[in-house]
């Protein structure tokens, strides 16, 4: 008899085991999927601002929050296994680093919070219904500014005399650069620029489309996105050797011997991209979130590129500029 209760208290106790085992282990973090639409080099300043301002509003990585970073390296194919990947892992929000990425994550998911620091056209892309109401799972942070191209173009012609025939690179695969083309377009009609098209859609396309070019240009400007921002070092050694004067959407572009930037401060979008992945973690509906718009734009130029081609920086614009590469 003492052998039969023996064994139902063993029974007794092993049914309790995990019940008792599951109580003891640390409640799951919430986890934030960082899909980075560049590489962990290209992209590291922006995600340093992101988690640093993480960190001040309380979450900290590997304490109150765990972060599971990947990188789509500008390669479109990538946004989506990494995308796929967040959903199987059932992360809490996903940031997606630019419009690619974010389109990925939303057809990878309709329920899963995204968050995208940056993107060209979030209502032309249909990533959100509109800037107020975005409505669904995905908001974020636009990095159009109005009139960007026109006066990205003004500046040029302030720097280049002359400026007459302006090349123009941009992934074709990109589309979120759709709408930028168009106000490059519509800016180069506007003051009499003949506009000639650079597309690519990999690395490999670039020395092509810099051979194509035949001197026929006066100045290139370069439509930003993930994979342009990769081989951009690459992009300012062609514009170099063919004495191509550049103009950027941002200033890590300069920073890598292009001439000048002009355009938001992605750090500062990446840093409001944490206030929104905040305010979900705690609660807030994404599709409630209105699309926020870049307040703070940077005019960066490089002085010592600026000497290589032979150019002279009008004093005016250098006082106007935000930052100078001496």
């Amino acid at each position: 008899m003492r052998r039969r209760e023996f064994i139902t208290g063993l029974a007794g106790a092993a049914a309790t085991w995990p019940r008792a085992a599951r109580a003891q282990q640390p409640a799951k973090l919430p986890t934030i999927g960082y899909l980075g639409g560049g590489g962990p080099v290209s992209q590291r300043a922006w995600a340093e601002a992101f988690t640093q301002r993480l960190r001040e509003l309380g979450w900290l990585e590997g304490r109150t929050i765990a972060i599971e970073y990947r990188w789509g390296e500008g390669r479109a194919e990538r946004y989506s296994e990494i995308a796929a990947e967040f959903v199987q892992l059932k992360v809490d929000v996903i940031l997606a680093g630019g419009t690619e990425a974010a389109i990925a994550a939303k057809q990878a998911t309709s329920v899963i919070p995204i968050v995208f620091p940056t993107a060209g056209d979030p209502v032309g892309s249909r990533l959100v219904a509109s800037l107020a109401r975005p409505g669904g799972n995905v908001t974020g942070l636009s990095n159009l500014g109005s009139n960007l191209a026109a006066k990205r173009l003004e500046i040029m012609r302030e720097v280049v005399p002359g400026l007459g025939r302006l090349a123009v690179m941009a992934n074709a695969d990109y589309s979120g650069g759709v709408t930028e083309r168009e106000e490059i377009d519509a800016a180069a009609r506007t003051i009499g620029l003949e506009v000639i098209s650079l597309p690519i859609r990999r690395p490999e396309d670039i020395a092509p489309a810099f051979e194509a070019l035949k001197r026929r240009a006066d100045a290139l400007y370069i439509v930003g996105d993930p994979l342009v921002n990769i081989q951009r070092v690459r992009i300012n050694t062609f514009a170099l050797a063919t004495r191509l004067p550049t103009m950027y959407v941002q200033r890590e572009y300069v920073e890598a011997a292009g001439l000048m930037s002009y355009g938001p401060n992605y750090l500062d979008l990446n840093r409001r991209a944490a206030d929104y992945v905040d305010r979900i973690l705690r609660g807030t509906k994404p599709g409630d979130l209105p699309i926020e718009q870049p307040t703070k734009f940077d005019l960066v130029i490089n002085l010592i590129t600026a000497k290589a081609l032979g150019l002279e920086i009008p004093p005016t614009l250098l006082a106007r500029a935000d930052e100078v590469i001496e």
